[in-house]
């Protein structure tokens, strides 16, 4: 029973380690660090990326990376994503969202 309790929670762990290993990143928000995480690509190649995220902004969809980011085409994005990246259009930073209370003000606002 007790082989079999330890078996099971090595299970868990390797799966969870794996969808930690398998975290998507962002192609729009990624540092270099993180894009070099991925199967694929290099330092030159995530620099190249941000470059050109810099300059004209959040790509699109796989296409418009594609087009844009020399040395990459169809068959490499759709590897990439394969491995982890996401692409699409980053959220806006100017979204409004509510401001967060402080913990002390929240707590005076309930007395």
């Amino acid at each position: 029973m007790l082989k079999k309790l330890r078996w099971a929670g090595c299970a868990a762990l390797c799966l969870i380690a794996a969808q930690l290993a398998y975290a998507a990143v962002n192609v729009n928000t990624a540092t270099a660090d993180a894009l070099t995480g991925i199967k694929g690509i290099g330092p030159v190649k995530a620099q190249a990326i941000i470059q050109e995220r810099a300059a004209h902004g959040p790509y699109k969809n796989a296409e418009d990376l594609a087009k844009r980011v020399k040395g990459l085409g169809a068959k490499s994005t759709a590897k990439l994503q394969e491995e982890g990246l996401t692409i699409g259009a980053a959220a806006p930073s100017s979204a409004k969202t509510a401001p967060a209370k402080p913990a002390q003000a929240a707590v005076q606002e309930r007395r």
